[in-house]
């Protein structure tokens, strides 16, 4: 009697993220590696399993391009996961379109992401554009008449703001400027512009831009004494969201100010969590990507 064996039958899946050797990057690959083995080991007959091929973008567009193309054509993986930034999934999207290769992406949160018609794209994190009433509550409960957005000036900043703005006016709130910071501005350019922003009236800031940046402009803000009674510093969860992964005196310098952030229930899974031998927080984006 020929006994029938068990096979499984292998699906390419990539995975796009920007850096494999950092502790964001290895916290987010585990996350994936630990939903596959939950997965599996609850769905055992299951005939299908998913290889992850994994490419780093470099933190970089044309790398993620790179990086999903490459996945598509050599590796020919019939999903992908990623890539993290919002300019990024902007053109990996496109790729996906013409090959017809889902592409998920459990960070991009850019709302100008929602207006691409695609069946191959699906955004499994919440949109920006979802904080604004929040934000401009606590700038209502307050009595605070006058606000400063401070945004990176790409396609994840730029696409935030007409949703701010249309918030802020509703709560009857002045908007007397905008300050658009590039994402590869220096020290220099972060300090002429918060000088800038210290000649005006206005002592309320919402500031929506990138971890890395928010952590240099923070600690400017804070050498040059803008951290001190009679500022509000209100950040987006783009900053809130990653804060474990920031230097310890980026972190120091934002104590005080208002953070947005999404509150988790804390579950039976979340608390064993462990990655290289200690325990750490988890975050949203953390929770999306083990569910994406």
């Amino acid at each position: 009697m020929v006994m029938a064996q068990h096979t499984t039958t292998p699906v390419n899946v990539g995975v796009v993220l920007y850096d494999f050797e950092n502790w964001v990057g290895k916290m987010w690959l585990s996350c994936i590696n630990i939903s596959l083995s939950d997965f599996y080991a609850t769905h055992a007959h299951y005939k299908t399993r998913m290889l992850l091929n994994t490419r780093n973008s470099m933190a970089d567009v044309f790398g993620a391009a790179a990086a999903g193309l490459d996945l598509i054509k050599n590796a020919e993986v019939q999903a992908i996961l990623g890539p993290v930034t919002s300019m990024q999934a902007n053109f990996v999207v496109e790729l996906g379109q013409k090959a017809q290769v889902p592409i998920i992406s459990f960070s991009a949160s850019s709302p100008f992401l929602t207006s691409i018609k695609s069946p191959y794209f699906f955004q499994a994190t919440q949109n920006d554009k979802s904080q604004v009433k929040a934000i401009c509550a606590i700038i209502q409960a307050f009595g605070w008449r006058e606000a400063v957005p401070i945004y990176v000036d790409n396609l994840y900043g730029v696409g935030f703001i007409p949703y701010l703005m249309e918030a802020l006016q509703a709560v009857d709130t002045l908007v007397p400027y905008q300050s658009a910071i590039s994402p590869s501005a220096n020290d220099d350019q972060i300090v002429r512009e918060l000088y800038k922003l210290m000649t005006m009236q206005t002592r309320v800031f919402i500031v929506h831009i990138f971890p890395s940046l928010g952590a240099r402009l923070f600690i400017k803000a804070k050498e040059i004494g803008m951290m001190s009674e009679g500022y509000v510093w209100i950040m987006t969860d783009g900053m809130t969201n990653l804060l474990s992964s920031l230097d310890p005196s980026a972190i120091d310098s934002m104590q005080g100010h208002w953070a947005y952030n999404l509150t988790l229930r804390e579950q039976k899974s979340l608390k064993s969590f462990e990655f290289d031998g200690k325990r750490n927080s988890i975050n949203i984006i953390q929770i999306w990507l083990m569910q994406s």
